[in-house]
């Protein structure tokens, strides 16, 4: 059964251009993995400081397995740039 991920963030504004880098990485990096069915990013046009990541895996053990990727931890660990905390929703 596949797993949905969705995550909103908020960007502090001055690091908006490090964190669009980052966030405009991650589906490159995260469809090579076997797991990955989906994995998208979208910049809101009402503000640029949020985006929405949309994301399938095959099952939880893929969504796990891709938390421990060097990509996936550099993303966890630049939380501290974002304005929120960002909100992940997870459904089957």
């Amino acid at each position: 059964m596949s797993i949905f991920l969705t995550a909103i963030v908020k960007v502090k504004p001055e690091y908006l251009t490090e964190m669009k880098s980052m966030l405009e990485q991650l589906p490159a990096s995260s469809r090579q993995e076997t797991a990955c069915v989906q994995y998208d990013v979208h910049q809101s046009i009402e503000d640029e400081n949020v985006f929405v990541l949309n994301e399938e895996w095959e099952s939880q053990e893929g969504l796990d397995l891709h938390n421990e990727q060097p990509y996936s931890k550099a993303f966890f660990a630049s939380f501290d740039k974002l304005q929120e905390k960002p909100v992940i929703y997870l459904s089957k």
